[in-house]
């Protein structure tokens, strides 16, 4: 049911330990947040529009133009975009300390997938629907309120719609930010805007390995050249026992063999053929182990297709490569960004629940830096599939959230 702005405010001085908190008795606060509110369908109509400009992982460029046009329209200074692709825009605190907030422009899909989004009821679907266009419709609507509202902050803010989230773009936007960037040791707090759900706060990283593996061979034909190893039923052995791999349940530890590709014909032992595997665990010990794991079940896959075509005086050549590393960590929950995330969660009527996951925020919490990732308002699921889909219900409350944990962090640091 959708509430009121009075009786939001009301909840919101109501629900939590800091029901005495003048921050949510400040008029721009106040103005803000029904801002936020009334801006809903508005949002919404920004989520579809960014929705539908396709931007595969490493195919980010137009998104980033169209970003970087909404930045300079809603009066960020400074915008830019940079060597690996992210969209910067400030607004400046009185601080030279920053928090950044951001939200990332790729999804989890294939060059040439239909991005247009559809309808079904109060239902929006589409690839990216949910993750992460949500999340980027979000961050504009919180630049808008702070301008409508004219709230003054203590840090600076650095808003960014960063590239390389998904698949193998290996966080590569975020990492540039805080690795690379001319103004990293400036950038002290962060949040990422992704999901949906507003009380799922995402304290800690899942640590995740991703690895190419790539075998060649002689090739030849099937009948004619029957008996030479093939890449393909070496990688097939291989794969077996990859899936019969045993993985701790706690720390919950998994792997995924994703992607396979290769062979030039039904009729022709093939050349080539690479797979690509996800190993997780929110334990670094954990992680280590399932990849000494997978390296004995590819060795052993190799070894036993030579073995078996060793008769032909061939073998296979092995290539493993790391196309991915995203490091493990956590926020402490004593952190002031946390406690400022569950009292906004609480202040606007959800229970929060602290989480692992992997997001942009495993860099930073890898590199001490206090982050957490929070949603975007709404309802969204199969994220990750064609049949993404998005439903806006109550969908302010996700960028109000957001905006409160900044404005809590910020008045209290």
């Amino acid at each position: 049911m959708r509430l009121a702005g009075a009786v939001l405010l009301a909840t919101l001085a109501g629900s939590s330990a800091f029901a005495d908190d003048a921050l949510l008795q400040r008029p721009d606060v106040v103005q803000a947040l029904r801002w936020l509110e009334k801006a809903h369908e508005k949002t919404v109509a920004a989520q579809i529009v960014i929705s539908e400009i396709p931007s595969p992982t490493f195919h980010e460029g137009e998104k980033a133009k169209y970003l970087a046009e909404e930045f300079r329209r809603l009066g960020l200074t400074d915008i830019s975009i940079d060597k690996p692709g992210n969209v910067l825009g400030w607004r400046k605190g009185a601080l030279d300390d920053t928090f950044v907030m951001a939200a990332h422009t790729d999804i989890s899909f294939a060059v040439g997938v239909d991005t247009r989004v559809r309808k079904e009821g109060i239902r929006l679907l589409g690839p990216g629907i949910g993750d992460d266009s949500r999340g980027l419709a979000a961050l504009l609507a919180i630049v808008e309120s702070l301008k409508e509202a004219k709230i003054a902050t203590r840090h600076s803010l650095l808003f960014v719609a960063n590239v390389g989230e998904e698949g193998l773009g290996d966080l590569n936007g975020v990492r540039y930010l805080f690795k690379e960037s001319a103004f990293r040791d400036r950038l002290k707090a962060f949040i990422s805007i992704d999901g949906a759900d507003p009380g799922r706060i995402v304290t800690g990283g899942t640590g995740v390995k991703r690895y190419r593996v790539t075998l060649k061979g002689p090739g030849g034909h099937s009948y004619g050249n029957f008996g030479r190893p093939s890449p393909i039923h070496a990688a097939a052995r291989a794969i077996d026992r990859i899936a019969d791999m045993e993985a701790p349940l706690r720390p919950k530890t998994t792997f995924n063999v994703g992607r396979i590709e290769g062979g030039t014909a039904v009729n022709a032992i093939a050349e080539e053929c690479a797979f690509e595997v996800d190993l997780r665990s929110v334990d670094p010990g954990n992680l280590d182990r399932i990849e000494a794991k997978l390296f004995e079940a590819v060795r052993l896959g190799v070894e036993a297709e030579n073995q078996a075509r060793a008769a032909s005086k061939t073998s296979l050549t092995l290539d493993m490569k790391l196309v991915s590393n995203r490091p493990a960590g956590e926020t402490s929950h004593s952190s002031p960004i946390v406690q400022a995330a569950m009292w906004a969660a609480g202040a606007t009527g959800f229970k929060p629940e602290l989480d692992f996951s992997s997001t942009d925020s495993n860099i930073p919490i890898s590199m001490g830096v206090p982050a957490v990732t929070m949603g975007g308002g709404g309802v969204s699921g199969n994220a990750h599939s064609l049949a993404e889909w998005y439903e806006p219900t109550r969908a302010w409350l996700g960028p109000q959230t957001v905006l409160l944990t900044f404005l809590e962090f910020d008045s209290r640091r």
